[in-house]
């Protein structure tokens, strides 16, 4: 199988603890987490993906703001960069512990948080990545 995740969410991938919007998002994303561990294939998308499909229950929802998009577009752009091939949409790659540690790295050194700015999340991810991906549900296979 593979997990379609959208651009900003490889950031998020990083520092997910458990919390979340929602007890449904959290439980679903807890399946996510579980998926990438095990090394499912990443495949990306635009707009709503696997993790936030679910909870996108109109075009109003957050998913679809202007915001998250221009989020994902700082996203792709930054971890392009930085793994030096594409992640735009329909490209698929395994997050192998080679390619997590690489973006863990620079996630804490700040290189990739371009995509963070304004995210509600941001302190929590900072405390995550500060203290090591301690408690970090996706782990590098």
């Amino acid at each position: 199988m593979t997990v379609r995740l959208r651009a900003h969410h490889l950031l998020c991938m990083l520092t997910f603890v458990g919390e979340g919007y929602s007890p449904a998002f959290i439980a679903n994303y807890r399946r996510i987490a579980e998926r990438l561990t095990g090394g499912e294939e990443i495949e990306m998308v635009e707009g709503p993906d696997d993790l936030c499909r679910p909870l996108c229950d109109s075009a109003e929802a957050h998913c679809f703001r202007e915001s998250v998009c221009e989020r994902d577009a700082a996203a792709a752009l930054a971890v392009s960069a930085l793994l030096g091939r594409s992640v735009e949409a329909g490209v698929r790659f395994l997050p192998d512990a080679a390619t997590i540690t690489r973006l863990r790295q620079a996630f804490v050194a700040g290189s990739i948080r371009a995509a963070c700015r304004e995210c509600e999340w941001a302190y929590l991810c900072d405390d995550i990545a500060g203290k090591g991906y301690r408690g970090a549900l996706v782990h590098p296979c």
